[in-house]
């Protein structure tokens, strides 16, 4: 099958993007270097066009019972212009996908799901939708810059009457930017480089996109791909649904018992609070390498007397500490912080010291 083209495709390629299939669309990899593009990031601005993802609309009087059926955090706690990070369990123990739910007003949500889950997703959430919520699948008409780093904000400004210093971490406000209105300025980042999130129909995508490299300009402000986003949500611990987290983890092995509320009803609460109850077996740990050696995805993990306690799900070598770093399931006795854990790098059985994440 091809691959989907964002509405973007040719800027990219006109900009010198390496562009790889992911997730079912054509994307940007990178422009120049992963680190280079990194360091942009981390030390002033960059944006990601990450417009592959998904955007559902819910909407009615039944919106809100749907999300909370389907998801494990609490989405009543939601205020208009907040949004929430979440997770959609499945009836096995494992999770369909994780997502952000936007609260836009009373009775209409909007759902941001990942790009190789779209269809998945929707026929997961369409199948418990008894109640007539409107639901309708944005995700081709959609475009989604994500504009990252400790200047973003001061970019993004220059470009809008929003007063961005009132949007809270996991809040959002809407307004118009570069002309184009009813854009969803979101603080959701996934870099922990500080920034926003703009969403935006496709007509305006060239527009928009533009307009945040003219402004940009003086910041020094460059495209940055996939490469940089994977390196940068690693030095922070975020977790990569295919990679950290997928159909046959659990929300509390993978960390994520914070957003998992057993004041309702959702699927499979009842297993997964058993397992709350009993503690798992397995977790989803942080790790900083000891000796030199890159750990890779799917890479065994041992303990001292070389027995396999886990695998490696995301590794790579900190642009910022200059370390490898990664994310893996181990046995739960060795996922204290500060254990000493072995990665086999093609082999060798090198040293590892489980640390709690963000690594920088």
């Amino acid at each position: 099958m091809d691959s989907k083209k964002i509405p973007l495709n040719d800027v990219h390629v006109k900009l010198g993007g390496k562009m790889v299939p992911f997730a079912g669309f054509n994307m940007p990899v990178r422009y120049s270097s992963d680190i280079e593009e990194h360091m942009t990031v981390r030390n002033s601005v960059g944006v990601f066009d990450v417009s592959h993802m998904g955007e559902f609309s819910l909407k009615g009087p039944n919106a809100l019972d749907l999300i909370q059926r389907v998801t494990t955090n609490d989405a009543s706690k939601l205020i208009n212009g907040q949004a929430q990070y979440s997770s959609l369990p499945n009836e096995t123990g494992g999770l369909v996908d994780d997502l952000i739910v936007y609260k836009i007003a009373d009775n209409d949500y909007l759902l941001v799901v990942n790009a190789g889950n779209i269809d998945k997703d929707w026929n997961w959430i369409y199948k418990f939708n008894t109640n007539n919520v409107d639901m309708k699948n944005l995700s081709d008409d959609i475009s989604l810059f994500a504009v990252q780093g400790p200047k973003a904000a001061g970019v993004v400004q220059k470009l809008t009457s929003v007063d961005l210093t009132t949007i809270k971490y996991y809040h959002f406000a809407v307004g118009e930017l570069a002309g184009v209105p009813n854009v969803i300025i979101s603080n959701t980042g996934y870099t922990g480089a500080g920034g926003f999130e703009l969403y935006v129909p496709n007509a305006s995508a060239e527009k928009v996109w533009n307009a945040l490299f003219e402004v940009g300009k003086s910041e020094g402000i460059k495209p940055i791909g996939l490469g940089a986003r994977d390196t940068l949500r690693l030095e922070m611990g975020f977790c990569l649904y295919g990679n950290d987290i997928d159909d046959t983890t659990s929300p509390l092995e993978a960390g994520l018992g914070w957003i998992t509320k057993f004041t309702k009803n959702f699927t499979n609460a009842p297993s997964l609070k058993s397992q709350k109850d009993a503690g798992v077996a397995r977790k989803l740990v942080g790790f900083k390498m000891q000796e030199k050696g890159i750990p890779r995805h799917d890479y065994a993990i041992k303990d001292g007397a070389g027995e396999v306690i886990g695998r490696v799900t995301s590794g790579t070598i900190s642009p910022v500490l200059g370390i490898g770093i990664g994310l893996g399931y181990v046995n739960a006795e060795h996922s204290a912080p500060g254990s000493s854990i072995f990665i086999d790098v093609r082999g060798k059985s090198l040293k590892a010291e489980v640390s709690k994440p963000p690594f920088v």
